[in-house]
């Protein structure tokens, strides 16, 4: 097998992996066993790391598909579609978010209807939704395998 095949399958399967680690099991662990300010510090705190392997595998796959499977356009699409989103979660929403949370005392005791809160679960509805396409876009490509 050619080597960058293997390097595809291995940065979609480690993307793929991270993501759904992300989204499916740390943050709702840490979010049910830690006071909200807590749980929100350590995600906010993993965030950079976790965009940065999401772009540095999604790079590496695309690369290697380009260089194997040049002619096949939708794993193309897919991985282009979530190297985008996910550098609108770490070059715009992230930094959003992080500034608005260091404005915010406390969310366990800031109302939900305080602006600053309201904004910060605007830009979260929009990571959610970016998330949940990664992780279907992430499944798309095992399946392509």
């Amino acid at each position: 097998m050619h080597v960058a095949g293997v390097v595809y399958r291995l940065a979609v399967s480690l993307w793929f992996g991270g993501v759904t680690l992300f989204t499916l099991v740390l943050t709702p662990v840490l979010f049910k066993t830690q006071s909200r300010d807590l749980a929100g510090t350590i995600v906010g705190l993993l965030f950079p790391a976790y965009f940065r392997w999401g772009l540095a595998c999604g790079v590496l796959a695309l690369a290697c598909h380009l260089l194997v499977r040049g002619r096949e356009w939708l794993p193309v699409v897919v991985i282009a579609a979530m190297l985008a989103l996910t550098a609108v979660q770490a070059f715009y929403i992230e930094p959003r978010a992080a500034a608005l949370k260091r404005q915010i005392p406390s969310f366990d005791t800031t109302p939900k209807e305080h602006p600053l809160r309201r904004e910060f679960s605007r830009l979260h509805g929009i990571s959610a939704s970016c998330n949940l396409a990664m992780l279907g876009g992430g499944a798309l490509l095992v399946v392509l395998m």
